[in-house]
């Protein structure tokens, strides 16, 4: 066993790590990932992080915004470290909370029907990465119950589930894998959101939800997958009822290209287990650890995140002037892409 010495010598570097912005805590393969993938360093980490927060504590738009390294890295890493690219994306995910506050805001686990509802198993993480490193989530659709449940305790659902993943920087290296099985999930399920706020919330834009007030929307075409900072490396498929077919084109096609090459549908857990290790899995879908017991353990997992989600409720954008849209006028009234007025410098991005 280590020495008391030797103990309080790693509490003392992760300490001074933590206060650096540095990722001490990443396995080897994270850090490895990091480097190749993402292109970052000790160097480039610290700089990137110093002048976010700069740039931060100089925008008037922004108020009680966080500036510890965990939740400045997730938009720096999702952006391989082009600091532009990450500014607005923390813009975009600050608006996108505000657009939808009926959907995002209060994320409390301890809600009576989002209880009931992560404790059916609609959704939770497994606590077993895949073969590639990464944490899998995974959906169970026929747990829906439209019955039961309303589209608040779903959204809360899914916020509360990508909050408690990217508070985690290992998971904001290494990416995400998605696991569904629509098998018995209900026609109403898709009729709980109107057409209007089921296409908004997968590419949202001039109008809030209906109904919702919408002090900071957008005026231009700005996708909900590049207001939150994840990265999407798998989609898995299985049990896709033929009647929903329509509504998985809809939703796919309104994602990049990027992302819709990683979805995949498979017709039986066999062909599944071809492109997704099972031992993620529950015992149920051919694992090893039992659903019941994964899924208290998420519930312990994100019991210890539930501070730091609800402070999320803190931060508050109060402009979207600085955001830019897919045109954005300049003041001699051409338009051009908006990159240009945003300060500092671009590093070219490469799919990942």
């Amino acid at each position: 066993m280590p020495s008391t010495a030797a103990s309080g010598k790693a509490e003392a570097a992760a300490a001074l790590g933590a206060a650096l912005g540095t990722t001490a805590e990443l396995s080897d393969r994270a850090l490895a990932v990091a480097k190749a993938e993402l292109r970052e360093d000790r160097s480039t980490r610290e700089q990137a992080l110093q002048q976010f927060r700069d740039w931060i504590a100089k925008n008037q738009d922004l108020q009680n915004c966080r500036t510890d390294a965990s939740f400045l890295l997730r938009f720096l890493r999702v952006k391989k470290f082009s600091l532009p690219m990450a500014q607005q994306t923390l813009l975009k995910y600050l608006n996108m909370r505000q657009t939808f506050e009926h959907l995002i805001f209060d994320l409390d686990p301890s809600i009576p029907s989002v209880d009931a509802l992560i404790t059916s198993g609609y959704l939770f993480a497994s606590p077993i990465r895949d073969a590639k490193g990464r944490r899998v989530i995974i959906a169970l659709g026929g747990k829906m119950d439209p019955s039961r449940f309303t589209n608040v305790d779903m959204a809360k659902v899914h916020c509360i589930t990508y909050e408690t993943l990217m508070d985690d920087e290992e998971n904001q290296v290494m990416g995400f894998t998605h696991f569904a099985d629509l098998e018995g999930l209900s026609p109403s399920c898709v009729t709980m959101w109107s057409p209007t706020e089921f296409a908004h919330c997968l590419r949202w834009g001039e109008v809030a939800a209906p109904g919702r007030p919408r002090p900071h929307a957008l005026t231009g075409d700005v996708a909900l997958q590049q207001s939150l900072p994840m990265r999407h490396k798998e989609v898995h498929f299985l049990n896709l009822p033929t009647p929903l077919k329509y509504v998985y084109d809809f939703a796919r096609n309104r994602f990049s290209q990027k992302i819709r090459s990683r979805f995949l549908i498979h017709s039986t857990r066999d062909a599944l287990h071809k492109h997704l290790d099972k031992k993620c899995l529950p015992r149920e879908y051919g694992g090893d650890m039992p659903m019941a017991q994964m899924i208290d353990l998420w519930k312990e997992e994100i019991a210890s995140k539930q501070k730091r989600i609800m402070s999320l409720d803190d931060m508050k954008l109060l402009s979207d002037q600085g955001i830019v849209t897919r045109k954005t006028t300049n003041p001699a009234g051409s338009t051009c892409t908006g990159v240009s007025t945003i300060t500092g410098s671009f590093r070219r991005l490469e799919v990942d």
